[in-house]
């Protein structure tokens, strides 16, 4: 296929990609036909999926404004993808108006598409870099100066450990990110879970295996160790809607469909 101008040079067009299908189960226009085909395919194997993605963004915004408004002013977060769609610093500023911001991904065209729609937000900045090369990201400058002050930081890891492999060792990652952060910093977490829907979970990680970044769903005792020397914040790790929904009515009568678990902990 033609290579747009604003795709960075040496992308791969011929795979699809994570960070640009979960863009289109949201509605986006930061994705290719090759990601396209394998969201649909996803869809046909699983229709849910589209609304247990807008469930996690949702939550995403709900834990962003608890964040903000428990005084937090630093958010730092990590497997941003493309930052439309009520980023974090859209919602963070409703609260604290001064909120900086720094996006962090490894998706070439993620990174290139979020430095052009911030290029005018002094309080934004995106970073090039890997999770699992944890000790780099946090020698980055622009994380650096976000950690420097002291100040209580937001951590985001929405929809990103599922990419991390047990080989990877998500919790020496966690660890290190921990040990990073003042006191009173806040890690906001998400992540694919094999409740609720355990018929799906051996398909959908079947058809991840087609890109670079596999899938690794994990069970919500899993999820909830991620939190080590954290306190959960009530009600703890829940399905997507359940946590803090804005009303009843959001929850719906099968929130385990939503199969997402999601958690707020914070550092003491």
């Amino acid at each position: 296929m033609a290579r747009p101008n604003w795709v960075p040079a040496g992308t791969d067009l011929d795979k699809p990609n994570a960070a640009r299908v979960y863009d289109y189960y949201l509605g986006g226009s930061h994705n290719f036909e090759v990601d396209r085909q394998m969201a649909r395919k996803a869809i046909e194997l699983w229709p849910d999926l589209p609304k247990i993605m807008r469930a996690n963004r949702a939550f995403l915004r709900r834990a962003t404004q608890f964040a903000a408004e428990e005084g937090i002013s630093r958010f730092l977060d990590i497997g941003s993808g493309i930052p439309t769609f009520g980023a974090v610093h859209e919602v963070a500023r409703e609260y604290q108006p001064g909120a900086r911001v720094v996006y962090i991904d490894m998706d070439p065209v993620a990174v290139a598409h979020s430095r052009l729609i911030l290029a005018d937000d002094p309080l934004s900045q995106v970073v090039d870099a890997d999770l699992r090369n944890t000790d780099d990201l946090l020698a980055r400058p622009e994380v650096e100066e976000l950690l420097a002050p002291g100040e209580p930081v937001a951590v985001i890891l929405n929809a990103v450990l599922h990419f991390v492999t047990d080989a990877d060792d998500p919790a020496k990652i966690l660890a290190k990110l921990r040990e990073a952060l003042p006191s009173g910093s806040i890690l906001i977490l998400s992540h694919a879970s094999l409740e609720g829907r355990p018929d799906q979970a051996g398909s959908h990680q079947s058809l991840y295996r087609s890109t670079p970044t596999p899938l690794t769903m994990r069970s919500r005792e899993q999820i909830t160790a991620f939190f080590e020397g954290y306190d959960l914040v009530e009600p703890g790790v829940v399905y997507l809607p359940e946590w803090r929904p804005d009303d009843a009515e959001s929850v719906g009568p099968h929130p385990e469909r939503m199969t997402g678990m999601a958690g707020v902990g914070r550092l003491s």
